[in-house]
């Protein structure tokens, strides 16, 4: 079996790492080729890259609703003819446009959901008064053109979320339900975990206003108010990082609360920490709180949605519906209080997320290649 996965460009983030973990396991599969496309040679993943049969292909694509479409695309025709693939498998919105148009009928078409892609909301009123719903609007009917002339499209939802709102929005084609999965054993580590005397919180997610670092600054001051010894690293980078900065300076969080920026050694972080805290209001799935809890570290997040189908309340972590930094602390203090309960939190976490694991999903993915 030849199999395409088309990807971007390799980004910081879930979804990259997760093509690239589902790549490298299927080039160990017995009768599986597998080549990776991206559309720039950007690389923040080259530890996962360097054995993959990958390709820099430049393509894009400017659609118009008034004007003429503008399609770089000969490249990427050249590049899925030249492999001809029996399956090929999209990442992100960006490389659902591109690829979808090429022509290539010949191969199963999978699209990843990595999210609730708002291109893909039904119309309504409300579209004809707005221009971007507008123009999300008639790239949707875009793609549903281009599914139709590759012969149809298999969407992959990553949590219940996800499937709910494609069933909805793409209701004339196929979605099937295959939540995301990482390499469990990069991430676990042997359980004989014990509260630390300094209560030890990480977090990890880009600066960008949906993952909502701000309520984690809420939270560590209501620690803070309380006298606990505490520390809550911060990984990741983007747009509102300055912004989180001037706010932990505001409320003299220095040296509770430390911005470490993009780090390679993640899973150190998780190794050293206690618990592991999520202030995303909206998360499509949320892989990271799955590599926090192979790593043995029990959970507290916000409802994200799509994380509702990882948090087993009380036994693996706490989701609180609403945004009260004051019931969050109370939530980490419960856990990281009483040693016992930690331990069994501890335990439980990583048998929940050996169910996530890179190497069964590889096969129920395979087995969606072949019967879809």
């Amino acid at each position: 079996m030849r199999i395409l996965h088309i990807i971007p460009r390799l980004n910081k983030g879930g979804a990259e790492r997760l093509c690239l973990d589902i790549c490298n396991q299927l080039q160990k599969r017995d009768g599986v080729q597998v080549r990776l496309i991206t559309f720039s040679d950007e690389n923040h993943y080259p530890f996962l890259a360097e054995n993959l049969d990958w390709q820099v292909i430049p393509a894009s694509v400017q659609l118009s609703i008034f004007h003429q479409n503008v399609l770089n695309i000969d490249a990427l025709q050249k590049a899925i003819e030249d492999f001809a693939p029996d399956v090929i498998h999209t990442h992100l919105f960006e490389a659902e446009i591109v690829s979808r148009s090429c022509n290539y009928p010949q191969a199963k078409w999978f699209s990843h959901c990595h999210d609730n892609m708002r291109q893909f909301r039904n119309f309504d009123i409300k579209t004809l008064f707005n221009k971007q719903l507008l123009t999300n609007y008639f790239e949707k009917r875009y793609l549903f053109s281009r599914y139709q002339a590759n012969g149809g499209n298999t969407f992959i939802a990553i949590s219940r979320d996800t499937k709910q709102y494609f069933r909805k929005t793409a209701r004339q084609y196929d979605v099937q339900f295959l939540p995301n999965a990482i390499d469990y054993e990069g991430f676990h580590r042997d359980n004989d975990r014990q509260p630390s005397a300094k209560l030890r919180l990480v977090n990890v997610g880009s600066y960008q206003a949906k993952k909502n670092q701000r309520f984690l600054v809420e939270v560590a001051k209501k620690l803070h108010e309380r006298h606990i010894d505490f520390e809550l690293n911060l990984l990741g980078d983007g747009e509102k990082f300055g912004e989180i900065t001037s706010l932990i300076k505001n409320n003299c969080l220095e040296a509770n609360v430390m911005q470490r920026g993009n780090v390679e050694n993640v899973t150190e972080y998780l190794w050293q920490s206690d618990i592991y805290v999520h202030s995303a209001y909206y998360e499509p799935f949320g892989l990271v709180l799955v590599e926090a809890m192979a790593a043995g570290l029990p959970v507290v997040t916000l409802d994200g949605r799509g994380n509702r189908d990882l948090i087993v309340q009380g036994k693996n972590g706490y989701m609180l519906n609403e945004q009260d930094a004051e019931q969050f602390a109370d939530s980490i203090l419960e856990i990281w209080d009483n040693k016992q309960k930690y331990q069994e939190m501890s335990v439980f976490a990583q048998e929940f997320a050996r169910q996530y694991d890179i190497k069964p999903y590889v096969d129920r993915l395979l087995e969606l290649y072949k019967t879809n």
